[in-house]
């Protein structure tokens, strides 16, 4: 009885610090982890300040939990690892929720829905992702991003050479060294419209994905409370304004293509 009553109290004061961390001191600030790398979402302006539709985002979601906002910069591999050990609160880098992913960690409703797209050479014979399951096909892709992982499960013929930045990815295949890049509908048509004479986009997307604020498992609180503002947010007309502010072209050419736009 000694024994049972130990552990039902082990398990209540264990509920409790989850309950504590969850609800943290209002003055205690908001870490979020994020890659600084990815305009215009996540990215610095020419002062070397953090900004983007993702930053402001951010900022807004301190604001409506009450708390002084902190952004702790970081390559993308290592997001996931520092949120699983307490590091950062949560993780808000245009991260896509996969399956996989959500193995270790949690995630909000989505706020973006996007896909992968190919940039290809401008005299490439590549029309589609099919075109790339040949033998002799090389491909770049962006470490630890789901471009990288879809190529190894589908696109086993092909090599693959991976990058931590997205320009070196680019570069393979302006320089006529990769057959394709592999990685998100949006970069893909800023990256052709940087690179004109080198370069064609391929934006029909051949996955289709969703981006979402990571969350430490178990923090069900902090899941409901991030849930409750991106919904009030969305209501509000926050993703709209965000789309103006800093993706107008984009938004104004997918919409032309009959797309989508991704903030919604």
């Amino acid at each position: 009885m000694l024994r049972r009553s130990f552990l039902a109290l082990t398990l209540l004061l264990t509920a409790c610090q989850k309950q504590e961390t969850s609800n943290a001191n209002p003055g205690e600030p908001l870490r979020i982890g994020m890659e600084l790398t990815y305009p215009p979402f996540e990215m610095q302006d020419d002062s070397g300040k953090p900004d983007g539709a993702g930053v402001k985002l951010a900022e807004a979601l301190a604001a409506d939990l009450g708390r002084p906002l902190r952004i702790v910069p970081m390559e993308f591999s290592g997001l996931i690892p520092a949120l699983k050990i307490g590091s950062v609160d949560l993780v808000l880098s245009s991260m896509t929720a996969t399956d996989e992913r959500r193995q270790s960690i949690d995630f909000s409703e989505p706020y973006a829905h996007t896909g992968l797209a190919l940039l290809v050479g401008k005299n490439s014979d590549v029309r589609s992702i099919d075109d790339l399951k040949s033998p002799g096909r090389k491909v770049a892709v962006k470490s630890a991003t789901t471009g990288e992982s879809w190529a190894a499960d589908h696109l086993p013929e092909a090599k693959r050479v991976a990058f931590t930045e997205e320009a070196a990815c680019v570069q393979e295949v302006a320089q006529g060294r990769a057959d394709a890049f592999l990685y998100d509908q949006l970069s893909i048509f800023r990256y052709q419209k940087a690179n004109p004479e080198t370069t064609r986009a391929l934006l029909t997307p051949f996955v289709e994905e969703s981006w979402a604020i990571g969350i430490r498992k178990g923090d069900d609180s902090l899941k409901t409370r991030v849930n409750d503002f991106l919904a009030r947010f969305r209501k509000d007309g926050g993703f709209e304004k965000l789309g103006e502010q800093y993706l107008a072209d984009e938004k104004k050419f997918l919409e032309a293509q009959g797309i989508p736009f991704i903030l919604r």
